[in-house]
C-alpha cells in the first residue's frame, strides 16, 4: 500500500513534469519561429537550415564527448535537432 507521502511526492513530480513539458513546448515553438525567420532571410534558406542543424549536431557531439552524458539524453538531443530541421525545412522555399 502506498503511503500519503509517496502519493504526494508522485503528484509533485507529475506537476513538475507537466511544467517542464510546457516550458519545453514554448521554447521549441519560439526557437522554431526564430530559426525560420533567420533562414528565410538567406539567399539559400535550405542551405542555411542545413548549416544551423549541422552546427547543432557538432555542438552536441562536442558536449557529450567532454561530459558524462546519459545515452538517452544524447539521443533525444539528436532527435530534437532532426525534429526542428524537419519543421523548419517544411516551411522554407526549395
Amino acid at each position: 500500500m502506498t503511503d500519503d507521502a509517496t502519493i504526494k511526492l508522485i503528484a509533485d513530480l507529475k506537476r513538475e513534469n507537466a511544467e517542464l513539458a510546457g516550458l519545453a513546448l514554448a521554447t521549441g515553438v519560439i526557437l522554431t519561429q526564430l530559426l525560420q525567420t533567420n533562414c528565410r532571410r538567406e539567399l539559400n534558406p535550405q542551405a542555411a537550415a542545413g548549416r544551423i542543424m549541422t552546427n547543432a549536431r557538432d555542438a552536441i557531439e562536442g558536449f557529450t564527448a567532454q561530459h558524462p552524458t546519459d545515452p538517452v539524453m544524447r539521443q533525444r538531443a539528436f532527435d530534437a535537432v532532426k525534429q526542428y530541421e524537419d519543421q523548419i525545412r517544411s516551411v522554407l522555399a526549395v
